[in-house]
Parts: structure tokens; C-alpha cells; sequence
């Protein structure tokens, strides 16, 4: 029997979504491996910022004797609010968990920026601002940072149109692993626009915008369980905000955004805080580690990180050959390939022999 073909045609798409750029992420080992032609247990993976030593042992445990993964999530996030609460030393009613920080960066965009509007992003920085800015039809307006990768506060103020809406900042920022100074939040601050500290990074370096949420009613703070907690795959992130803006995100978002899992796995790890930090200790000596041996390598600049990566400047016009050379080795890090970054990779830091094996392909590549 042959089916007759349909005459219908689809309904158009919105011209700002066609025009998106997928957002580039980070490839399942299975996929490494074979396009590196090597076993999945021999490759190094440090493009993703993730924790090489995963979540608290507690964490597994916990997963396994829970009973009621057949139940919703608590749309309201009591539970959840009051435990991050602690972790952050804000009211529960600021607080906002989201299926990653991801998804809190999307639900403030489709708050406060419509098609035609814009945000101020200091590049280069976080692609997922530009990308979400994108999908609500709004313009990224990218700021370059300075020949240090600092902010260059007034280009950033004066970037700002009656379009405005957000400011993103990220502190330490990646990929440049830099932090931001409490007088240029401020200033930024002041300009009365909404100014998102993504804090991604913070158990690495200690330093947060958190007490400015007592002065400031146009901030917003974001953090994340992925890289100190090493919840990468639960996807798991909290905002700390207005209560007023609280609310709101509270009443816009799916009701079940966060799942059970995650919740189980992020309550469990606040209580297991001390372990995890011992490991972000390792992390931090690791990639202070990692800095002495790259700065002895000829034709390399690895730039000062505050992060859980170090970005690497590597010689004139060689960055592709090199980020493919190391593919080839089954080492996989972060290559942008384009504009300012065309000669920068960065590597997140790993476990010592991983370290070992990255430094020693950076100084024969390098040669």
C-alpha cells in the first residue's frame, strides 16, 4: 500500500532561532575514543571543567537507598531553598535552584530580554550568555577585555543602549580563570542594568559578590554543583537574587526542574562539605602544579588561573595544528578556534598522570 504524500507545509520558523549557532559541548568518552582510534579507558578528557575525582562517596550511597524516585520533585524546592541557604548565607526566599546554572541563565534572559533587546557580555567569557541571549531573540553586544583579559569597565558602560537589560560577568572567568574586582561590580552595579556573577568557579578561588545582595536589588549571583561537587551529570545549579525576582523565576519555571536525584545528590553533598573541599584543596595544588611545569615550556604561555583550568597561548598561527595533534593522542581540551582564542587552548586540571601526560605533548607540540 503507498502512502499518499502530504501537500502540507511547515509553519515557518522564528528567523532568530534558524539563526542560532548550536552551542559546542563536550563529547561522551565512547565518541573521543574513537575518533581518537584509542580505548576509552586511555583517554584524557579536560575540555569540560569537570572533577576528576566525581561526587562524594556519600552521594552514591544515597542514590541507592533512596525509596521515592516514583514521586514528583517539590515544586516549591522547600527542601532544597533551606539547605542552599546554609551553603550560601542568603534567606531561602532568594534562592532559585534550576536544572543547572544553565537553565537559570535562560530563565533570566526570557524575564528580562525580548527580540530587539541586547546584553553586555566582556568577551572572551562564557558562550552559553551570547547563545541563551540568542534564543530569546536579544544581541549579545561582546566587549573586548584588555591585552590581560581584565575588564575594560568603561567600553563596558559605554557599550550600553537603551536596549540594555543584563550584564554578565563571570568571576573567575572562563576561560581566562581571572576574577573580578568588587570596585568594577560596583561601578557596573550602578549603571542600574541587571548584572548576573556567574561564580561557577568560587570554591576554587573564595571569592564572592554574595554580600553585595544586601546592597544591591540588580544582582544577581549564580553558582553550580559540576565542578567543586562533581555533579557535572545531575545538573544542578542555584541563584541567589532579590526576592522579588525570586519569586517570579520560582512562578516561571517548569515545576519539576530539578529532579530527585539531584536533589538527593546536592543535599548530600553539603553535608559531606569538608570531604569535597579536601578535594578541591588537591584540585587547586594540582593546578598550581600544572602552572610550574607549563611555564617551563618554551613557545607556551599558560595564563595566571583562579579557576579549575589554566589557559594556555600557544605560538603564532599553530593553535588548530596543535589542539588536533593532541586529539590524535587521545588528549582532549578546549579549542575555540576562532577570533581572539584562535591561538589559545585551555586544559582543565585533572589527575597528576593526566597532568603528566598533557605537559609532556604541550612541550614536544610546542618545540
Amino acid at each position: 500500500m503507498t502512502q499518499s504524500k502530504t501537500t502540507q507545509k511547515m509553519p515557518p520558523m522564528l528567523p532568530h532561532i534558524r539563526a542560532l549557532e548550536t552551542y559546542e559541548g563536550v563529547d561522551p568518552m565512547e565518541v573521543l575514543a574513537e575518533r581518537a582510534g584509542v580505548p576509552p579507558e586511555k583517554i584524557i578528557r579536560l575540555n569540560g571543567n569537570e572533577n576528576p575525582y566525581g561526587p562524594s562517596p556519600k552521594v552514591a550511597k544515597a542514590l541507592g537507598s533512596f525509596q521515592n524516585f516514583n514521586h514528583y520533585p517539590d515544586p516549591g524546592q522547600r527542601n532544597l531553598r533551606r539547605v542552599l541557604s546554609g551553603y550560601l548565607n542568603v534567606d531561602p526566599e532568594r534562592i532559585v535552584a534550576g536544572n543547572g546554572s544553565d537553565e537559570l541563565i535562560d530563565l533570566l534572559l526570557r524575564t528580562y530580554v525580548g527580540v530587539g533587546d541586547n546584553v553586555i557580555i566582556p568577551t572572551p567569557t562564557f558562550g552559553m550568555y551570547s547563545f541563551s541571549a540568542g534564543i530569546c531573540g536579544g544581541e549579545a553586544i561582546a566587549v573586548e577585555r584588555d591585552d590581560n583579559f581584565e575588564i575594560d569597565l568603561e567600553s563596558m558602560k559605554s557599550a550600553i543602549t537603551a536596549k540594555s537589560k543584563i550584564i554578565f560577568l563571570a568571576s573567575p572567568n572562563n576561560p581566562t580563570g581571572n576574577i573580578i574586582a568588587e570596585s568594577q561590580t560596583r561601578a557596573l552595579l550602578d549603571t542600574g542594568l541587571l548584572v548576573v556573577m556567574d561564580e561557577a568557579y568560587f570554591e576554587f578561588c573564595g571569592e564572592t559578590a554574595i554580600p553585595l545582595l544586601a546592597e544591591y536589588k540588580n544582582l544577581v549571583v549564580l553558582r553550580t554543583f559540576s565542578k567543586w561537587a562533581g555533579l557535572a551529570g545531575l545538573r544542578i545549579g542555584v541563584g541567589a537574587m532579590d526576592p522579588d525576582l525570586a519569586a517570579t523565576m520560582m512562578a516561571m519555571k517548569p515545576p519539576y526542574n530539578v529532579n530527585l536525584a539531584a536533589e538527593v545528590a546536592l543535599t548530600t553533598s553539603l553535608e559531606d562539605t569538608p570531604g569535597l573541599l579536601e578535594r578541591v584543596k588537591q584540585i587547586v595544588a594540582e593546578r598550581d602544579r600544572m602552572m610550574q611545569r607549563l611555564q617551563q615550556i618554551p613557545n607556551l604561555k599558560p595564563w595566571p588561573s583562579r579557576a579549575n583550568f589554566i589557559l594556555c597561548q600557544v605560538p603564532e598561527g599553530r593553535g588548530k595544528e596543535i589542539f588536533e595533534s593532541l586529539c590524535s593522542r587521545g588528549i582532549f581540551l578546549r579549542y575555540w578556534g576562532s577570533g581572539r582564542l584562535k591561538n589559545f587552548i585551555r586544559t582543565s586540571i585533572g589527575l597528576p598522570h593526566e597532568t603528566d601526560a598533557v605537559v609532556e605533548a604541550f612541550a614536544e607540540l610546542c618545540a
